[in-house]
């Protein structure tokens, strides 16, 4: 299978990707369950605390006696029941990091891949130097790639700052770096934009 390159006005220049080599046999999707999830766990903080019984300051006096008062049975101030007391079975500190093997998550990773290619959802820009501050420029290039106000992530291997800042206005597209590359974005995107250089790399892999 062939991609075609396109250069920075989005037209296409007429030389080719061949990604070949990149297709697996069969997508694995239930791997890539798995990394999106080891991938959204990893993004909860966990640091949720709140006090028991035995961590509450106050008196462990007893409130009342036992029997005699005609009201139900009660313990310290501390008790669940009451205002300010303790929590019981609340949240406790806790890792929420899951563990997954460098060779599943590049298989999640290829699956999606796959999957974009198959479905045409790849695009690749040649490389170049932006050396003017204008979003009308950046929207030009996407709306001749047809998909300007559809979901789109742009990967790149080495950012160009005034690209970046000239896109900052747009709804879309999000901007990744090739070694910040997650299965969650690649999945969460309607099209992929790979600068020439980005996709080599992955290529390579």
């Amino acid at each position: 299978m062939k991609i075609t390159i396109f250069n920075n006005s989005g037209i296409e220049t007429g030389r080719y990707l061949k990604v070949n080599n990149f297709f697996i046999k069969k997508e694995n999707n239930n791997i890539l369950f798995l990394e999106i999830k080891r991938y959204l766990s990893a993004q909860r903080q966990g640091t949720n605390k709140s006090k028991e019984r035995s961590e509450i300051t106050g008196s462990t006096k007893k409130i009342q006696r036992q029997k005699g008062s005609g009201n139900a049975r009660k313990g310290d101030i501390k008790n669940p029941i009451f205002r300010s007391g303790g929590r019981i079975f609340g949240p406790k500190p806790r890792n929420f990091n899951i563990k997954i093997n460098k060779k599943s998550k590049f298989l999640a990773k290829k699956t999606i891949l796959n999957f974009k290619l198959r479905t045409n959802k790849i695009k690749v820009i040649e490389d170049f130097k932006f050396n003017i501050f204008k979003t009308k420029l950046v929207f030009k290039i996407l709306n001749r790639l047809n998909f300007n106000l559809k979901k789109s992530l742009i990967i790149y291997n080495k950012i160009n700052d005034i690209f970046f800042s000239s896109s900052r206005n747009l709804k879309f597209p999000n901007f990744l770096s090739i070694n910040e590359l997650n299965s969650y974005e690649l999945a969460n995107s309607d099209y992929l934009v790979f600068f020439e250089s980005a996709i080599k790399k992955i290529l390579k892999l």
